[in-house]
């Protein structure tokens, strides 16, 4: 681990989320690859009788090529991803680059340090063997005589190992279509936000009022910790306006919220049903980004665009129709959006003509109104010590009613005081009190989660659905955030996927040379697969990032317990044992290897499966991802490989014989 410390730290990565489960599971393939050498000395040891460094010589000559096959093929599996684009490649990146480090270290490991530590520390073994090590051989032998078994009926049978991976094919294709998808869970980060809106034109003061309800509630809500209101300003879009607020609550820790009822999601249901009874404000309770800074709040953003010359009336009709409907999908939840059309405002129309004729300069009548109505910066000057800033203004007597501004006066050319009064009229209207942009179109901003028993991934399906029925010509949509970042995800899986499969594959044909033996190794990652897929499947969580690198490791040790038993039988088969009995001596042979690994890897993974507290749903969906692999990988690929083996070897030589 030191080694892939000082590497991830001279390429400059930080030890995060995904850098430490990298670690977490690299232990798991180094304990791996120490069982394999291991096992071997001491299986040599006892059925030959030889001393442990003559065990150890002769034990490295049989398990050094699976090593190093191994080694190749994990590394050839994530290597390549680290190159991938985006913010999908670079979570992919910090993941591989640990794993493929961490690996060759391994390997360099297992080749020197544990052949070594084998031949000082091992010893003949002694005929007192305590009665608890007695049991466990005594079954762990039945279980050999019985798998063993197995695997002769079944490579007599082929045919039954064909139906068996196209059912197994077929699995794969109906789960994997089933399975929700997503880009990065939602977690609990021990905090949310809490925007807060009242109706348009309201005084900061009504804001104020309504921000103390909703305090109030916070309050007494089980598990808040610390609340912080902000009058005036909306996180949504990050502007200021009176008729907005903004509340930070964060969150006991979460040794104190064990409890399901006391998950960040568990109480955005609770205090959102509770801010509806407010009349007076539009309150809305959300997550926070998985990811610091891509979006403003945890789900979907989706943006509303206008093509067109539309007006913003015309934009609020289609905006609201569209929350209606998704607020009424059972897909969806706590749907909304800040944008209205409805804020009283004044319109100053000016006579642009007359302005000209009298030989007034429109900059100097705009900044008339900006300096007394508004404000204008002047300069600083110090104090105290202290930086103060001049700005100008007009006092809040003479600016707050409408008439106010006919009082006001700007210079002409002529070094005469013209009234505005005379340069304009002044009508009311309503607009937006914030005009936002997409992509250089007016947009309006939609935010919204999946609801509880569905998927990002459903979400933005259903959202799409409603927006091709609701959108009219002149109207589209695009999507930022979490869910943009999901969408082009989406397009990369598969590309992951192919890449790990044609590297594993490469290397092998590289390492065998032979294109046909090859996929003796490869027909045992679909398995593996749909042991991942169940796993995901019966714990109900969705198919994103954090599943998708768990399938990438998955595939990448279904191909080296593989290669354990695959080395072994071709290595048989040069001897000139028949084709069934090397396939038959090898899986007897590795089997306790396989085991032994398998269930190391899996208790090593079983802690993610479970896990609670911060970063929970990520570690769970990696964690159940490689674990249900694995299980199926050692329960029902370690009697498939045997069999895929003697199919392919006996199609290789079948066309030498034609040949």
């Amino acid at each position: 681990m030191i080694g892939t410390f000082a590497v991830l730290l001279a390429l400059g990565y930080s030890i995060n989320l995904i850098t430490l489960f990298g670690l977490i599971l690299a232990i798991g393939i180094v304990v791996d690859d120490a069982i394999v050498v291991i096992e071997n000395v001491s299986r040599i040891m006892e059925e030959e009788g030889l001393p442990p460094r003559e065990a150890t010589v002769k034990s490295m000559e049989q398990v050094s090529a699976p090593i190093i096959a191994t080694t190749l093929v994990l590394m050839a599996t994530f290597v390549p991803v680290a190159f991938l684009p985006g913010i999908t490649g670079q979570l992919y990146r910090q993941f591989s680059v640990t794993i493929a480090v961490s690996v060759l270290i391994s390997a360099i490991n297992a080749l020197t340090l544990s052949p070594a530590l084998c031949a000082t520390l091992l010893k003949p073994e002694s005929k007192k063997v305590w009665l608890p090590f007695k049991l466990f051989n005594k079954f762990f032998n039945g279980l050999t005589k019985r798998y063993t078994k197995s695997v002769s009926f079944l490579i007599r049978k082929t045919v039954i190992i064909v139906i068996i991976f196209l059912i197994i094919l077929g699995a794969i294709y109906t789960i994997y279509g089933k399975l929700p998808t997503g880009f990065i869970p939602s977690e609990d980060q021990g905090a949310f936000m809490v925007n807060v809106q009242l109706p348009p034109g309201a005084s900061l003061e009504r804001t104020s009022k309504a921000l103390e309800k909703a305090y109030d509630i916070l309050a007494k809500t089980k598990g808040v910790k610390d609340i912080l209101s902000v009058s005036g300003f909306s996180i949504i879009t990050g502007t200021c306006s009176a008729n907005m607020g903004l509340i930070i609550v964060t969150l006991d820790d979460w040794s104190k919220r064990t409890a399901p009822d006391l998950h960040v999601d568990a109480i955005l249901a609770k205090v959102n049903e509770e801010f509806y009874q407010i009349p007076e404000a539009s309150i809305s309770a959300f997550n926070l980004p998985p990811i610091p800074g891509l979006g403003t709040g945890g789900g979907f953003q989706f943006e509303l665009q206008q093509k067109g010359e539309g007006s913003a009336q015309a934009l609020q009709t289609v905006t609201n129709e569209i929350l209606y409907q998704a607020n009424q999908s059972p897909e969806l939840t706590e749907v909304f959006s800040t944008y209205t059309a409805n804020i009283p405002q004044l319109y100053l129309n000016i006579n642009r003509e007359k302005v000209m004729k009298l030989g007034i300069n429109l900059n100097d009548l705009f900044s008339v109104l900006q300096t007394y109505l508004g404000s204008i910066y002047v300069n600083e000057f110090n104090k105290f010590g202290k930086v103060f800033q001049v700005l100008m203004q007009a006092e809040a007597g003479f600016r707050n009613e409408v008439v106010d501004i006919n009082r006001l006066y700007v210079r002409n050319k002529f070094n005469e005081m013209v009234p505005l009064s005379t340069l304009m009229s002044i009508s009311t209207i309503l607009g937006p009190d914030v005009i936002s942009h997409y992509n250089m179109l007016t947009s309006v901003n939609i935010q919204g989660s999946a609801s509880g028993g569905h998927s990002s991934g459903d979400a933005i399906k259903k959202m799409e659905e409603l927006a091709k029925e609701i959108l009219p010509p002149d109207m589209t949509y695009s999507w930022t955030g979490t869910a943009y970042q999901e969408i082009l995800a989406g397009n990369l899986v598969a590309i992951i996927l192919m890449l790990a499969i044609t590297f594993i594959y490469l290397f092998l044909v590289a390492q065998y040379e032979s294109w046909m033996i090859s996929f003796a190794v490869i027909l045992s990652i679909p398995v593996a697969f749909l042991g991942a897929l169940l796993g995901l499947y019966i714990a109900g969580i969705a198919n994103n990032i954090y599943a998708q690198i768990g399938f990438t490791l998955i595939f990448g040790m279904a191909a080296k317990t593989a290669i354990l038993i695959v080395e072994f039988a071709k290595d048989q088969r040069q001897e000139g044992k028949p084709i069934l009995e090397a396939a038959e001596f090898a899986a007897h042979l590795r089997f306790r290897a396989v085991i032994m690994t398998g269930i190391s890897f899996i208790l090593g993974v079983f802690p993610l499966v479970i896990a609670t507290g911060a970063s929970s749903a990520s570690r769970r969906s990696l964690g159940t991802a490689v674990f249900g692999g694995m299980i199926v990988a050692a329960v029902v690929g370690t009697l498939l490989i045997p069999g895929f083996y003697v199919i392919m070897q006996k199609l290789i030589e079948g066309k030498k014989k034609k040949n």
